[in-house]
């Protein structure tokens, strides 16, 4: 039996996002696919290299939480004490995404159109 600890967390956050979020990103999907079927071979190549180089949610999850508690970090240090609990917020996060493969921040990523790290893995083996 797969539980949530287990599952791809592109499958996880597809199953936490909001249903019109997900419809958004498929017909988005949808609407790119036709287009790419249409062009020529050389624009093909050169939107799949572009594709490569795109961060994936996890890669953005990694940098804006290590990004966020460095900053706090250094708040906390040099202007008050209290920012100190932005670190331990980041923290949190990350742990949950560790162990649940979910967090806060990856609807918000979703939303702004971030592949997960599962889609991205299943293009390239294309």
């Amino acid at each position: 039996m797969t539980t949530p600890a287990t599952q791809p967390s592109d499958d996880l956050v597809r199953r936490s996002s909001p249903a019109a979020t997900n419809r958004e990103r498929d017909q988005e999907i949808a609407e790119r696919v036709a287009h790419y079927s249409e062009q020529p071979k050389a624009s093909i190549t050169l939107r799949l290299a572009e594709l490569e180089c795109e961060w994936d949610m996890e890669r953005a999850l990694e940098v804006n939480a290590s990004s966020l508690a460095l900053l706090s970090l250094l708040l906390g240090v040099t202007v008050n004490r209290k920012w100190l609990l932005l670190t331990g917020v980041v923290a949190s996060f990350l742990l949950q995404h560790g162990l649940q493969g979910w967090c806060p921040p990856l609807p918000l990523f979703r939303r702004l159109g971030l592949r997960t790290r599962g889609r991205s893995t299943r293009r390239r083996r294309r």
